[in-house]
């Protein structure tokens, strides 16, 4: 028998255990994301330097590569060991989205990112997001207090400090991401639906206080104005040039190289993702992601019923929840569904902190969706 103390033995033990169907969606999804790194972002680089550069392929199969090893370290420990180091990173990431305001970079008006030696403007709120779903769990799951709604008020108190710390920076999109994560877990947790109306009845009149009475927060206002009203404003460019693409590519798409939109809009190879592929590629290409993501969130739902763990069933309906959440804004923003918020689309958008960010989420799903051995160790 083989010692599971080896480098051999404990990728062995891994993969026997490991649900191998969601394993390969999740490879499947980074695989798609880096084809079309490739073909939505050689052209970006070649403009801004001349030449025919492949910079920001390489660097998005360095993160991906970052991403496995991520995966499997986390989903290869012992689930007690994963739920009690998470609350470690927890405290470390949230000392980063501390120091956003002190130390962090500036970029068009918005403060969301610090410089690290190993990982250049890294945004520290994608790291907060999958370890705040497994501290918030563990709150609602505790059994050190009786009172329910002590455990609300708490899981809310560190929610809402999350909130203030991003609406410094300000990212109204991230914050409003954060509270539907937490919302989620308090009505899966069994929340009484009088309690959780009035909350999300608070948090609308706290968010439309923001915007309309803060001057921090003007630059939202005259998005949703812009956004109602699109003869007003200059905040429809990136978003009708989006939908132009999408319109333009039909349903086959353009052809590989064809397309327009990732030499006319910034960052289209991170927030735009979605209309840059259906340029090229059409609306099937669109649809078949959003099929790959509805079979991956599935898969995990069906493995929660099977799940005796309260702690763990909340941590998995949270983090598929989130992914969810994330994707349908991204693609929503993309098609003017919604206004811009910057939103990165999960597993195949362009960016180190977002796929370290999936990476995290990929491995604490794979952790807890893993088979269940009674071995004598």
């Amino acid at each position: 028998m083989e010692n599971k103390n080896t480098l051999f033995g404990i990728y062995y033990d891994w993969w026997k255990n490991i649900d191998k169907f969601l394993f390969s969606l999740i490879v499947l999804l980074f695989l798609t994301g880096l084809f079309f790194s490739l073909v939505s972002t050689s052209l970006i680089a070649s403009d801004k330097l001349d030449t025919n550069d492949y910079q920001f392929f390489f660097k998005h199969l360095v993160f991906i590569l970052l991403g496995i090893i991520i995966i499997f370290a986390l989903s290869s420990i012992k689930k007690e060991q994963l739920l009690k180091y998470s609350s470690l990173l927890f405290f470390l990431s949230l000392i980063f989205l501390i120091l956003v305001p002190i130390i962090g970079v500036e970029v068009k008006g918005s403060k969301r990112w610090i410089d690290l030696y190993f990982l250049p403007r890294f945004q520290p709120i994608e790291l907060v997001k999958p370890f705040l779903i497994i501290f918030i769990s563990l709150i609602l799951c505790s059994q050190k207090f009786s009172n329910i709604y002590i455990k609300y008020l708490c899981s809310f108190i560190i929610t809402l400090g999350i909130a203030l710390l991003l609406s410094l920076q300000p990212d109204i999109g991230q914050t409003l991401l954060v509270f539907f994560s937490w919302s989620v877990l308090i009505f899966t947790s069994g929340v009484s639906i009088f309690l959780l109306f009035f909350l999300f009845s608070s948090i609308i009149l706290i968010f439309f206080y923001l915007i309309f009475f803060v001057s921090k927060f003007t630059y939202i206002k005259n998005r949703l104005i812009s956004f109602i009203d699109s003869e007003t404003g200059t905040y429809n460019f990136q978003s009708d040039r989006a939908l132009e693409s999408i319109t333009s590519g039909g349903f086959f798409g353009k052809g590989i190289g064809e397309g327009t939109l990732k030499n006319r809009v910034p960052e289209a190879h991170t927030d735009y993702i979605i209309s840059v592929i259906s340029e090229e590629f059409g609306v099937i290409a669109i649809i078949l992601i959003f099929l790959l993501f509805l079979v991956f969130i599935y898969s995990v739902f069906k493995k929660v019923n099977f799940e005796n763990d309260e702690t763990i069933k909340l941590i998995l309906v949270g983090s598929v929840s989130l992914i969810l959440m994330q994707t349908i804004i991204h693609i929503g923003v993309n098609i003017r569904l919604f206004p811009t918020t910057g939103m990165t689309l999960p597993f195949i958008s362009y960016g180190g902190s977002s796929i370290i960010s999936i990476s995290i989420l990929s491995g604490i799903i794979l952790n807890f969706t893993k088979r269940n051995l009674n071995q004598n160790e």
